[in-house]
């Protein structure tokens, strides 16, 4: 334990491991999921061929985060506990949080009670995306327990951030300037004198930021566009002269590769070659395991499976990014759970891209098939479990090749 201010601040466990864990895998162990790793990733069912990606699910930084949490319930029983918001973009794993008695300041609509509840001698945990700095003052003069499950590879963004904003350089952040991880990202920026952020999202809003490097433009039109997203004091014309590029760690990482070879050749257009590195930064700040379940898709798809289902949070951004590199080249179901197979004629899913879930028919095709399947990185075991019974189910055998139990794998509600 350490001392932060007025609260207590722990970043490392209690030490509870092996007490938490029968309890951690009742919550999320697969028994298909460990039978399809054994064979290879593929299984067969029936007519069904089922083949897994082999990076998928469950990240160090996830499994830290939810583990911690466990722990954390377990050396306070009796405190009140909070979190922030959202542990992880999963909907099971926050419901099973708050069963346990773990309280959200903040709920993924944005409601919530707020910081203000916080009490001296509460417990409040910090989420793997973490929290920005102004949050973090409010909870230390709160004098509360501090529990900080921030992702590692979140805060090694967060220290090429702090060296960019220190020396003069305008952070430009690919992200989602509305996510939890790049507001607490952005937030490092404000610690320093002059520090500054702008967040582009994709390709084309990168562009923007190029066309206006290159040529300048209409001020108050690039503040318009971008005033959600950059500092309250940023200004074009005088804060894109040096630019560091970080990332939310969860965005499709050929992207990030392609915007910062955008920025870098805009400000070389403007400015020359000679004293680059004077005016321009990057550092590769994609999280490996996102960038390990990526390169996943990308070699299941070379075995041309006939339909991809996806599986996580509809608001988790590297589920949304494996839908995304799926969809391009094979029909693509993005799904939060088994629930959402209402049939073999029809699945509930969300498109990429689309704001919210459609119903396609026919999906599964009406002869032998193989289905390809990944999930994002703060998916649990158990619902890609779920989800290969109930597919199976529809053919009529379990995962193992046999007759279908009618308890095999949940449905969806009538």
């Amino acid at each position: 334990m350490c001392i932060v201010g007025e609260a207590s601040y722990f970043q490392k466990g209690f030490g509870l491991r092996e007490e938490i864990k029968p309890e951690l895998r009742a919550d999320y162990h697969s028994a298909i999921v460990e039978r399809l790793k054994a064979c290879g990733y593929r299984m067969q069912a029936g007519p069904l061929t089922f083949l897994l990606a082999r990076e998928f699910g469950f990240c160090y930084g996830v499994d830290r985060a939810v583990e911690y949490a466990y722990e954390t319930r377990r050396k306070f029983p009796g405190h009140t506990l909070y979190l922030t918001g959202e542990i992880i973009h999963n909907p099971h794993v926050n419901a099973r949080l708050k069963e346990m008695g773990i309280r959200f300041l903040r709920e993924a609509d944005g409601n919530g009670p707020g910081l203000e509840v916080v009490r001296p001698g509460d417990v409040v945990i910090l989420p793997a995306f973490g929290v920005t700095m102004q949050e973090m003052d409010r909870l230390r003069q709160a004098g509360c327990i501090l529990v900080d499950t921030t992702c590692g590879s979140v805060l090694n963004v967060w220290k090429n951030v702090d060296r960019f904003s220190a020396t003069g350089f305008t952070a430009l952040i690919h992200g989602k300037y509305a996510h939890e991880e790049t507001r607490a990202t952005a937030s490092r920026t404000t610690q320093y004198p002059g520090g500054r952020y702008l967040v582009v999202r994709d390709r084309t809003e990168a562009q923007v930021v190029c066309d206006y490097i290159r040529r300048g433009g209409d001020r108050e039109a690039f503040l318009r566009r971008f005033g959600a997203a950059c500092s309250s004091d940023f200004d074009p014309d005088v804060h894109l002269g040096r630019i560091g590029l970080a990332n939310q760690t969860t965005m499709l990482s050929s992207e990030s590769l392609e915007i910062q070879e955008m920025i870098r050749a805009a400000l070389a257009d403007r400015y020359g070659e000679a004293g680059l590195d004077e005016r321009f930064r990057a550092f590769d700040t994609i999280c490996s395991a996102t960038q390990d379940r990526q390169d996943s898709v990308l070699e299941l798809i070379e075995k041309k499976p006939d339909l991809m289902v996806v599986i996580g949070g509809y608001n988790s951004s590297n589920t949304s990014h494996l839908a995304a590199l799926a969809s391009r080249r094979v029909p693509t179901y993005h799904i939060e759970e088994a629930a959402c197979i209402q049939g073999a004629d029809a699945i509930r899913h969300k498109p990429f891209g689309s704001p919210a879930e459609s119903i396609t028919r026919d999906w599964l095709p009406d002869r032998p098939a193989t289905v390809g399947l990944t999930a994002g990185a703060s998916t649990p075991n158990n619902k890609i479990g779920e989800v290969v019974a109930r597919i199976a189910e529809l053919r009529g055998v379990t995962p193992l090749g046999e007759p279908v139990r009618a308890e095999s794998a949940p449905h969806p509600p009538q």
